[in-house]
């Protein structure tokens, strides 16, 4: 360790584990989400154990090296969405200690060059095998009439999968208005669903019974509230009974994206519906098929529609 850093603050060293809680605790105070605070607590966690097992458990400590070891070490397991997505809380980590501290030798992640995402389109969920999966599920028992309804309202509302968990029979009106209390950055919008997503959203709930408006959306037979795995568990369930490639819950906000693009929504509505901040991270989701391309070109070519 260099000497520059040694004593830091008050004749001490920064322990990474309490910079983290005090980065927590700040981000409480700021009231972010629940949902962004409990991300970045899982994600520091990991790195925080990883680093001690590296014999670096302090601030001063951290090199531009450990922390790319850190990265390769995630590529082996997790794939290129996911390893961006440490680094981005590790970074926003390591700002606030340099902030906090006012340390005085350069932050080690500002060496490092983010990691590059991939350029192909996502994925969305194909519609032939969620028509499949509706027609796997028994409408008339709970879980059946359940498991209907939330497939058709992933698709419908293309809410993020803690976005969806997190609805209450209250947040959905008789006229399709959903309201997202709990949308990322601690944000809520208004998203909607059609005809045939409230007449099976009104089945379910018959189904289940009466309960109070504060009662989660989503729940199991004994009325507690649906986690993100157990909806995750619901597809690959539904998935294997109609014999087609279990989706994840985001395939279904990619097919909302693009089958809204394609039906000529614009985008700045999407946008809204989507509750992204800007136009950035919806570029990904609606990387045009070449199908897609050819389709524009025929209803817009400029020499096919000369008068």
């Amino acid at each position: 360790m260099s000497n520059d850093r040694a004593g830091s603050v008050n004749g001490s060293e920064l322990g990474i584990a309490a910079e983290i809680g005090g980065f927590l605790a700040d981000c409480g105070a700021r009231n972010l989400s629940p949902n962004t605070v409990g991300g970045y607590r899982r994600e520091l966690a990991m790195w925080l154990a990883w680093q001690e097992a590296q014999g670096i458990p302090t601030i001063e400590g951290l090199t531009p090296q450990c922390l790319r070891r850190w990265m390769l070490q995630l590529g082996t397991t997790r794939s290129p969405v996911g390893v961006h997505g440490s680094y981005k809380v590790i970074k926003a980590f390591l700002r606030w200690v340099w902030r906090e501290h006012e340390l005085p030798w350069r932050n080690p992640i500002a060496r490092l060059q983010p990691p590059r995402l991939p350029k192909e389109p996502l994925k969305p969920v194909p519609l032939d095998d969620l028509r499949a999966m509706v027609r796997a599920c028994d409408g008339a028992t709970h879980d059946g009439a359940r498991d209907q309804a939330l497939l058709l309202a992933l698709l419908d509302t293309g809410c993020r999968v803690g976005e969806f968990v997190a609805l209450n029979v209250a947040d959905v009106d008789k006229s399709g208005r959903t309201v997202v209390r709990h949308g990322k950055g601690g944000k809520s919008r208004v998203v909607f669903v059609g005809k045939r997503t409230r007449r099976a959203l009104s089945r379910y709930l018959r189904l289940r019974g009466e309960c109070s408006p504060d009662a989660p959306l989503w729940a199991d037979g004994s009325g507690m509230r649906l986690a993100a795995d157990r909806l995750r568990g619901i597809l690959r369930q539904r998935a294997e009974a109609a014999g087609v490639d279990a989706p994840t819950p985001h395939s279904f906000r990619r097919a909302f994206a693009l089958t809204c693009l394609r039906q000529g929504m614009d985008i700045y509505s999407l946008q809204r519906l989507m509750g992204h901040a800007d136009l950035t991270v919806l570029r990904r989701y609606l990387d045009q098929t070449q199908g897609d391309l050819r389709e524009t070109h025929r209803r817009a070519g400029p020499v096919d529609n000369l008068s």
